[in-house]
């Protein structure tokens, strides 16, 4: 590729909306470049470092093993880990490289111009135009500015998945999805976990009953909490880590994960030079068509600011590509019922309103709701030895709508997509309670479930 070359379209970081977008515009013909500053994360965040990995690292600690020796097991896992994520990042360089119409560029990109931009490739720099960008980086961890968190000892989800030895002692700072499921994972590969984080509670965008029972099967599986305390420095020492938190208390730890969140990977994309706005947070700017303030460049994904799903990021690229080539509708307003899991054992997944948020907006409503253990339509969870959690549906009692539900058991992930679905197109609940579902299955447990209002 020569320098200053025009493109159809260019798309800057791989992630599921880019990725799939630029599959699309080069299956027509368009010649698009694609720019990845890593040829480890062909495919992004969710198959390099996110969601698979973590998730297999998850699946391998649950699944039964023949080896006795922890240290081997969690060896074999990361390797099984390591084979996965590097077939699926072989299988999306394919999805783009494939096309004789889409150039591949593994370098830095950034912004000279508003159309134009220059990435910086071994030793070489090459600029390439457009009138049609996509910004889709991602995130980033977010590091706190605490003393200690650049010690050798400290990591991010990103280098704790890639450690090939376990840690004896793994202190995580920060309760959200990603310290929980690594916390989960870990504990049960036999590290002595500890999980600090500076809110009075555990998931304190949930319902109390939701909170506590996660909680109590969290300790029930030897995972310990620390609420309220913020970290105030960690030291390095011989022996390892030591945690530092307020009120004096200290914990030694052999690693300690930093899992506060993570931010819109923005740094040095020379966004200035385009006239293209951020947010405060740091975030692309964006409207409810994914556009930036600079005509012909949208940004897709974590980078907007958004919700960080991979899901949401393949929705952005269907908003995205209705402009391009469809009738220019779609909007992220236009999203109903979109549901989250978190991936501890068993998953949470959630949907829609909490009680306490129906309430607070207003609606007289009907709760449903019941421990996995009590229900007797829901065999399941017994065949695969799994009776923990719970299943809670609110629903509004004028017209018999769900706004919400929390599950809390094994396969929640796949129930929650069909009460997702029947909120977006106004199925009732009785209609749910009164369907045919196969058994034994998880989803059989709404019959019993809703049954009780």
């Amino acid at each position: 590729m020569t320098q200053a070359t025009t493109f159809d379209a260019i798309i800057i970081g791989w992630g599921k909306g880019g990725k799939t977008l630029a599959a699309f515009l080069a299956s027509r013909g368009d010649r698009v470049l694609m720019v990845e500053q890593s040829d480890r994360m062909f495919g992004g965040t969710c198959i390099n470092i996110g969601c698979v990995p973590t998730k297999a690292l998850v699946e391998s600690a649950n699944h039964p093993s023949l080896v006795a020796d922890a240290d081997v097991r969690y060896l074999n896992a990361v390797e099984r880990k390591n084979a996965l994520t590097s077939l699926l990042r072989g299988k999306n360089f394919s999805m783009v490289d494939s096309h004789e119409s889409a150039t591949v560029l593994t370098g830095r990109a950034r912004f000279v111009g508003p159309h134009e931009i220059e990435v910086s490739a071994s030793n070489e720099r090459v600029r390439a135009t457009s009138d049609r960008i996509i910004i889709n980086t991602g995130s980033v961890p977010v590091v706190p500015p605490i003393p200690g968190l650049d010690g050798p000892r400290v990591v991010t989800s990103t280098e704790l998945i890639d450690e090939t030895d376990l840690p004896r002692r793994l202190v995580v700072i920060g309760a959200g999805a990603i310290g929980l499921e690594l916390a989960g994972a870990y504990r049960t590969f036999g590290a002595e976990v500890t999980v600090v984080d500076s809110a009075d509670r555990l998931l304190p965008r949930e319902d109390d009953d939701v909170a506590d029972a996660v909680r109590q099967v969290l300790e029930a599986d030897g995972i310990s909490f620390i609420f309220g305390a913020t970290v105030d420095h960690v030291d390095d020492t011989a022996a390892g880590s030591v945690v530092h938190l307020d009120g004096d208390r200290t914990i030694e730890a052999d690693r300690v994960l930093v899992a506060v969140g993570r931010r819109p990977a923005t740094d040095d994309l020379g966004l200035e030079a385009a006239g293209i706005e951020t947010t405060d947070r740091g975030a692309v700017l964006v409207d409810a068509q994914l556009r930036t303030s600079v005509e012909g460049v949208w940004a897709v994904g974590d980078v907007n600011g958004g919700p960080q799903f991979t899901y949401v990021s393949l929705d952005d690229n269907r908003i995205v590509k209705d402009q391009l080539v469809g009738q220019g509708a779609r909007r992220t307003t236009d999203r109903v019922a979109v549901p989250a899991t978190t991936f501890i054992t068993p998953p949470l997944a959630r949907v829609g309103l909490s009680e306490s948020e129906a309430r607070d907006a207003g609606h007289t409503v009907k709760v449903a709701q019941k421990n996995i253990d009590t229900i007797a339509a829901m065999p399941r969870a017994r065949i695969v030895g799994e009776t923990r959690g719970l299943i809670k549906i609110v629903v509004d009692a004028e017209s018999d709508l769900i706004l919400g539900a929390t599950v809390f058991c094994v396969d929640s992930q796949e129930i929650i997509n069909l009460v997702a679905l029947a909120m977006r197109h106004d199925v009732t609940a009785a209609e749910l309670r009164d369907s045919i579902w196969t058994h034994p299955s998880s989803t059989e447990a709404l019959n019993e479930v809703l049954g009780t209002i």
